[in-house]
């Protein structure tokens, strides 16, 4: 008899046994969804909070990073053993300032507006908006309106892009640094002139 060959009473058993098997996987996921809302529930203790589009937010950024990771390596560029202070400060300030832009500015609304939706200005030129609770994007409207969400984003790309782009990747750090620099000033100059001249 040919091995290759398959009686229908093997094929039955095949059939039989991927039957099993999906029903199997059917009832194991059917398992993990219950306890994914039973965790959610318990968790939340009666508030709304979105956990699937954190989970998904956090797979993304796995996603994202690995993808970084992987452009440094093909491209062989060397890790270097510890950074330089004068970088850790430089992409601290360039952080900060391109994570406000992102995340408050008035200019940059357009982005946020699919997940969001505008509540009133928040300091000079910012806004304060929420996050759209429709459709589940909650998650995503939390993360583009939090700066320090966004700095987590911000900081990944700039550390990937001084490895991979260092003299561009610094340029643009040190001119965000520049900007951050001039807002402080504008913001201490207002001060100054409304202390000087009494009003409020």
């Amino acid at each position: 008899m040919d091995p290759l060959t398959a009686t229908s009473d093997d094929r039955a058993g095949t059939t039989g046994d991927a039957a099993a098997g999906e029903t199997a996987d059917s009832r194991l996921a059917s398992r993990l969804r219950e306890l994914a809302r039973r965790t959610g529930r318990r968790y939340s203790a009666g508030h709304d909070r979105p956990l699937g589009g954190y989970l998904a937010s956090m797979a993304g950024f796995g996603a994202y990073t690995a993808a970084w990771a992987t452009a440094v390596r093909l491209r062989g560029t060397p890790v270097p053993d510890r950074p330089q202070p004068w970088d850790v400060v430089l992409t601290s300030v360039a952080t900060f300032r391109l994570s406000r832009l992102l995340s408050k500015a008035s200019v940059t609304s357009p982005l946020r507006a699919p997940f969001t939706r505008y509540v009133g200005p928040q300091g000079p030129a910012e806004l304060h908006e929420e996050a759209d609770p429709e459709g589940g994007k909650d998650a995503v409207g939390e993360l583009v309106t939090c700066p320090f969400c966004t700095s987590v984003w911000v900081v990944s790309t700039l550390a990937a892009g001084q490895l991979l782009w260092p003299r561009a990747t610094r340029t643009a750090m040190g001119a965000l640094t520049a900007l951050a620099g001039a807002d402080a000033l504008q913001l201490a100059y207002g001060a100054l002139v409304s202390r000087t001249t009494g009003d409020d």
